[in-house]
């Protein structure tokens, strides 16, 4: 359970940002705030938040998604969790500038903190805990953990999208390499949630499969399909027993969310 808590925790501040690129025309607006509650089984193991708030850096107004995931009850006594990720990004061209990630995994830490040079295309990696810096060198447009799913949020349509449609970004969120994120495109799909009935995207996300997943595809997304692109449920089929992450509460929308009740 250690690992799966975890794991979903990460997957789930992944895909709550699940947001876009021109925001004033977009699905968004500073003081969007969304709250998940992840499940194991029958028990509720952990939360995870994003909220969206304006920010000044490097001598220009940004957005500044922070995202936090901690477990709660009982998982919190078998294994805490707290992790926080943070992403300054562009208001209109969605470009990252700053990533910040800091975890504490039942012990096992990290502080990360990526800065982007769009015009040299590098990015500095700073290791908080050993305090090294290492440079990353990327050809194309590359996203941070937070920030891509901004980027996702407007540019993915739901009525251009044909079924098993691919949308690939590249993305750098840790001080490994950029890696392509890939999403497979299912169909529409009407999900049962605690606000009532809702008409939902959804979408298979790639993942490595070994230890945790079953295979690669055992990841599963739904979206609202709506102005917002509200995510609204995760769920992840593991090699023992699944987790499934739920939209518990939200505020500060910009367009009308559209339940059926």
């Amino acid at each position: 359970m250690k690992r799966r808590t975890k794991l979903l925790i990460g997957i789930t501040l992944l895909f709550i940002g699940f947001q876009s690129v021109f925001s004033q025309s977009g699905t968004y607006k500073p003081g969007e705030w969304f709250k998940f509650r992840i499940h194991y089984g029958i028990f509720n193991a952990s939360y995870a938040t994003l909220e969206l708030k304006d920010a000044y850096l490097n001598g220009k107004w940004m957005y500044h998604a922070v995202g936090y995931g901690e477990t709660t009850g009982l998982a919190k006594w078998f294994f805490k969790v707290e992790d926080t990720y943070e992403s300054y990004f562009d208001k209109f061209d969605n470009k990252p500038y700053k990533f910040v990630r800091k975890i504490d995994e039942g012990g096992y830490t990290k502080d990360l903190e990526i800065n982007f040079d769009h015009k040299g295309k590098e990015a500095e990696v700073v290791n908080n805990k050993n305090g090294k810096t290492k440079m990353i060198d990327f050809t194309h447009d590359v996203q941070d953990l937070i920030s891509g799913f901004y980027y996702l949020r407007n540019t993915v349509k739901g009525d251009e999208l044909k079924k098993d449609d691919y949308v690939e970004i590249d993305m750098l969120f840790d001080d490994d390499e950029v890696f392509t994120f890939k999403l497979k495109f299912l169909g529409k799909e009407n999900i049962k949630t605690k606000f009532g009935k809702v008409e939902c995207l959804r979408f298979r996300p790639y993942v490595q499969s070994g230890r945790v997943f079953k295979e690669k595809e055992s990841l599963t997304l739904w979206v609202s399909n709506d102005d917002n692109k509200i995510p609204l449920r995760i769920q992840a089929d593991l090699r023992v027993g699944s987790l499934k992450a739920d939209l518990d509460a939200y505020k500060g929308l910009k367009n009308q969310f559209k339940i059926q009740f």
